[in-house]
């Protein structure tokens, strides 16, 4: 009878034998889960594209090749013929509300966007209980609790909510400002700016990308330059940046940018100018000398870029045409100031002029006729949707001036309105900029529901489209491949974003599938309502979220984090 430990010695000997054996036989191949076959890979490097094969498992990419690649997939899409790209970023995204309302982000993602990147001078934290009363009491179509404080915590909440999209967010200028100082024209005192610091700190843990700001605007035109200089500064301890709406997109143009380049000099923050534009016939020619400025920035070592969107009017409210001294305090206390027969008579005075100390977009864009309505709160005025400020003038028999004023009493906000302020040769020149990126400036709305009580600007459902549509294959403005660099890596870098923007092994896969020869904006200003084409698969962390030009109801979205986010291994880049 033969013992244990024999019978042990001879097993032993037995698995050695049979691993040797194994040893000399090829690798069984792995099986991954998705492979898009034999499309035109532009990886967004900016480099010329090529035919390839990319490999994703479960939300990254394992392998990008060129020419046929010999891995197996449980699924396998045929790209041949389209252009395989990475997610593009909406540098410049208002889908904060319409995500609350549909968290498909259908206008935006049926284009490509894969990350939409929020806080153009406001953000969805930090917030304070009068600051949640107010942004309630200001809803429009689109209503909703507001269930967190902190930016952090918002962006937890819309992650548990489901999103298609990945989000991102600046904390806004404006936000801080309020939180601690209210809506009036003060300035903060020694205390009260270490506190608006200490929020910058804050959100900037929570993972917000930088600061933003809107300077047009009031109560966020109140800040001076000091002011945004610190706040920046605390964000640039933590690896953000700074990104702003100019104090002046049309008569002060150059001087803003000059402020825009001191702040980014002074705070030590990389600082993009969002919507990089002329606005005003009078202002078109300065494009020369904006293009100079941030140009001889960037040659002094500074990191100075733009983003812009694709049209050639922009979109903001009936507050934008009057002073802003007499919106001091908030919606309400401008509301009742309109009401004053001395004050109407002076805000009427100033519209029909170039601002003094403010920006003016109804003057700069020609008057009246130059001034879209889209968007109201109260059911009875939503009958002038569409309509020129000069056309609603007429059917009411009072003046534009008064006209506006009585829209802003009665619907109980700003009103939405599109200024033609222009000139399209100036736009087509701008997309080939090699330090411009892409930003709606929209929500993500959808053709059905809520979305159709107004209208909105065409550049929330056709932007990226109209530039690989328009001004790459019809115009010839930009290449293809430095198109989709300036829509995936080139934002990301300067977002600080490690490991999306590109197609390569090891990135998250927000990948997209589209026609380069068919892509194409359908949005009007007279029927905005309508999705681009040419987009045929869109995959977010490695989920597919658009199949066959149809949304798949997929919400993989996350909150994507800034580098000072304390969730990072290394707890951040904050520094004292």
């Amino acid at each position: 009878m033969k013992s244990f430990k024999h019978l042990l010695s001879v097993a032993m000997l037995t698995t050695a034998l049979v691993a040797c054996e194994k040893k000399d036989e090829p690798a069984a191949p792995a099986v991954h889960e998705l492979i898009i076959r034999g499309g035109t890979i532009v990886d967004g490097t900016g480099t010329p594209g090529f035919t390839g094969d990319v490999v994703v498992d479960g939300d990254r990419i394992v392998a990008v090749t060129r020419g046929t690649s010999d891995a197996k997939a449980l699924r396998e899409l045929d790209a041949t013929g389209m252009t395989v790209t990475p997610g593009f970023i909406n540098m410049l995204s208002w889908a904060p509300f319409s995500l609350m309302e549909d968290g498909r982000g259908m206008s935006d993602v049926l284009q490509g966007v894969t990350l939409e990147v929020m806080g153009e001078g406001s953000s969805m934290g930090p917030l304070n209980d009068a600051m949640k009363q107010t942004y309630i009491d200001l809803q429009g179509d689109i209503k909703f609790p507001i269930e967190w404080t902190s930016l952090g915590e918002y962006f937890a909440h819309m992650e548990m909510k489901g999103i298609s999209p990945n989000i991102a967010s600046f904390v806004g200028a404006e936000t801080i400002r309020v939180h601690e100082l209210g809506e009036d024209d003060v300035d903060p005192t020694p205390e009260q700016l270490d506190a608006m610091r200490a929020l910058v700190r804050a959100a900037m843990k929570d993972g917000a990308m930088g600061v933003g700001s809107s300077l047009i605007y009031a109560p966020g035109t109140f800040a001076e330059t000091d002011e945004l200089i610190a706040l920046t500064t605390e964000a640039a301890k933590c690896g953000g940046m700074y990104i702003s709406h100019m104090r002046s997109e049309g008569g002060k143009l150059l001087e803003a940018i000059d402020e825009l380049i001191t702040i980014s000099r002074e705070s030590g923050a990389p600082a993009e100018i969002y919507h990089f534009k002329q606005g005003g016939k009078d202002n078109w020619d300065k494009i020369d000398g904006a293009i100079e400025r941030v140009e001889a920035a960037r040659a002094e070592g500074l990191k100075i870029t733009a983003d812009m969107y694709t049209y050639a009017a922009g979109a903001t409210g009936l507050d934008a045409a009057m002073p802003t001294w007499v919106q001091a305090g908030g919606y309400e206390k401008w509301r009742e100031r309109l009401q004053d027969p001395e004050i109407r008579a002076r805000v009427a005075e100033e519209m029909k002029h170039p601002g003094d100390g403010w920006e003016n977009l109804y003057a700069d864009a020609g008057g009246a006729d130059k001034a879209l309505l889209m968007g109201f709160k109260n059911p009875e005025l939503k009958k002038y949707t569409g309509m020129t400020l000069a056309e609603v003038a007429a059917e009411r028999g009072t003046s534009p001036e008064e006209t506006a004023m009585d829209l802003v009493i009665e619907d109980g906000s700003r009103v939405g309105v599109a200024y033609f302020l222009m000139k399209e040769e100036n736009v087509k020149r701008a997309v080939g900029l090699p330090w411009m990126s892409f930003g709606s400036d929209g929500g993500a709305p959808a053709t059905e529901g809520v979305f159709l009580k107004s209208a909105t600007h065409p550049r929330a459902y056709g932007n990226f489209a109209r530039l690989l549509g328009k001004y790459v294959r019809d115009e010839g403005a930009t290449t293809l491949e430095s198109a989709v660099h300036r829509l995936t890596a080139f934002p990301a870098g300067n977002l600080g974003i490690k490991d999306r923007g590109t197609l390569a092994e090891g990135q998250y896969a927000d990948i997209v599938v589209f026609d380069a020869a068919t892509i194409q904006d359908h949005s009007t200003y007279e029927k905005p309502h309508q999705y681009s084409t040419g987009v045929r698969d869109v995959f977010i962390n490695g989920e597919q979220v658009v199949k066959g030009g149809e949304h798949t109801g997929a919400k993989p979205g996350r909150a994507v984090k800034g580098r000072g986010w304390t969730g990072w291994p290394d707890g951040g880049a904050c520094t004292e």
